[in-house]
């Protein structure tokens, strides 16, 4: 016998123990999909090359002895194995992703389509400048696009990621003081303590001492603590605004006066852009640099190994320290401006060695006119509505770690609900695989015990949210009361069941090895 739930679809009682596990691994449209080294295609091929017109005598004792070791597929097996294997993931085109600090949101096919055109995707960074005027010009905009929404005069378009726009930043605030003569004497960074983990790595490498800035009970910045700790031997603060808690630094203006007012300059971490974008202007608030992930705020794709792009955009006071290169545009056309010539002395050097992520900026620059000025500021709007959304329909079965006033673009809950139930956090995260969804952000930000950080974006339209939703109140519902075997085991329909993850931690299988008894090239 089935029942009903509330959104009118039969359920069936749970079957978890009951269920035969099938013959071939394979679950219903599942099918079961080895590793690709350890399929029976070795000494075959899915392509036909022509025969080599030279014979390989001139390379000496570089001729390959031994078989290569790769197998070998036809075009129908490698489409398929790739198409298995992507059912085995959770992916933004299936269903939410609740990660919070992460901002995993619809990357729109139209910025692909645009990224895709020759003119963008051919090019090669050491074309004669005459030759990509067009590409120029989108930076030259995507440059003026970003320059206007955070109110700065100058950005750094090369670094490729969040963590490359943070060392960016320090190293220009470290020319800076080097310029005045005050590099020797300020050494030190301050960093709140919900601060992402990138923040005190990236002072820590570009040489600074990290000096840790405590939190009021409400997650934000101790203003008290901060200026006891600023002097003439800081550097610089590096906050996130808003923070990592999902909360907007209201003090945000006060903290950069006491900041320069000690001789230091105000790092932003710009993760969260997103929820500000088109409703502030950091410039205005008293930031001298702030990262901009254009996969989070712009819909550039995140993850998988990138490429990622971080442009960072500087203050008066910074700008002129900013890295090569940049564009300019006069009446000869659009140039790149290096350091080497006059008009980039007081730049810090490079970041890499070209001009950035190309593909990155086209699809960024597409999101943006596409959406234009009023777009942008109803994608920050959407974002803070849709995490309150979730964070006023969980709160009476889940605990919100700041529960007073609303949050940003994050519903930021900790684990105090789970006591007395002998479930964790972790477990919780687990039930929801097997409901179909990604789990949340856990255990982050540290400073909230048990934490589950929620981050909904704004792309999640209502009907989706609701659905999460009450798969999340009928596991907390679950948890508490006492169905304990649902959340321990948990997952238990997932391709792969749950991990020993001390041991994978601990002793890691790094290498791939031949079954014994294989017949398969080493």
């Amino acid at each position: 016998m089935s029942t009903m739930n509330t959104v009118g679809r039969p359920t069936a009682p749970n079957q978890v123990a009951s269920k035969p596990a099938t013959l071939t691994g394979g679950r219903g449209l599942l099918q079961n999909e080895a590793l690709i080294f350890e399929g029976d295609g070795w000494g075959k091929t899915g392509v036909d090359l022509p025969e080599p017109k030279t014979d390989a005598s001139d390379l000496g004792d570089l001729v390959r002895k031994d078989p290569i070791g790769l197998p070998g597929l036809s075009e129908p097996e490698a489409m398929r194995h790739y198409v298995r294997l992507s059912q085995k993931n959770h992916a933004i085109d299936l269903a939410i992703y609740p990660l919070g600090s992460c901002t995993m949101k619809h990357n729109p096919r139209l910025n692909e389509k645009m990224a895709r055109l020759a003119g963008f995707s051919d090019i090669h960074p050491l074309q004669p400048i005459s030759t990509v005027q067009g590409a120029l010009e989108l930076m030259d905009t995507l440059a003026h696009w970003l320059k206007t929404l955070t109110g700065m005069p100058a950005v750094a378009l090369s670094p490729k990621a969040g963590a490359h726009g943070e060392l960016c930043g320090l190293m220009a605030i470290r020319a800076a003081h080097e310029a005045k003569g005050e590099h020797e004497q300020r050494r030190k960074v301050l960093v709140p303590t919900s601060a992402h983990g990138t923040n005190p790595a990236t002072a820590a490498f570009v040489g600074y001492s990290v000096v840790e800035v405590a939190q009021t009970e409400d997650g934000r910045v101790d203003v008290a603590d901060l200026a006891s700790k600023l002097g003439p031997d800081v550097a610089a603060i590096m906050v996130t605004n808003p923070n990592t808690c999902g909360l907007f630094e209201r003090d945000i203006i006060e903290i950069a006066r006491l900041t320069h007012e000690a001789g230091a300059y105000f790092y932003c971490d710009g993760a969260n852009f997103n929820a500000i974008v088109g409703r502030v202007r950091p410039g205005d608030l008293g930031v001298d640099a702030m990262h901009i992930n254009l996969h989070k705020t712009f819909s550039t794709p995140h993850g998988g190994g990138g490429p990622g792009a971080g442009p960072v955009v500087l203050s008066e006071a910074l700008a002129a320290f900013a890295p090569a290169p940049w564009v300019v545009h006069d009446d000869n056309g659009y140039r790149l401006i290096e350091r080497e010539e006059d008009e980039a002395e007081q730049a810090f050097g490079r970041l890499c060695a070209f001009q950035g992520q190309m593909g990155m900026y086209v699809r960024a620059l597409s999101y943006m006119m596409s959406h234009g000025s009023d777009g942008l500021r109803q994608v920050a709007e959407d974002a803070v509505l849709n995490a309150n959304y979730i964070k006023a329909r969980l709160q009476d079965l889940m605990s919100p770690a700041f529960p007073d006033g609303p949050c940003m673009h994050e519903a930021l809950f900790d684990d105090e609900w789970l006591k007395g139930t002998d479930i964790t956090t972790l477990d919780f995260a687990k039930a929801m695989i097997d409901e179909g969804f990604h789990p949340m952000t856990m255990y982050f930000p540290l400073v909230v015990h048990g934490a589950m950080l929620i981050e909904p974006t704004e792309t999640e339209s209502k009907a989706e949210l609701d659905r999460f939703i009450h798969a999340m109140r009928l596991l907390a519902e679950a948890a508490k009361a006492g169905d304990v075997d649902r959340f321990k085991g948990a997952p238990f329909h997932a391709p792969l069941k749950r991990l020993d993850e001390t041991r994978a931690a601990r002793s890691p299988v790094l290498r791939w090895s031949a079954p014994e008894g294989s017949n398969q090239a080493a």
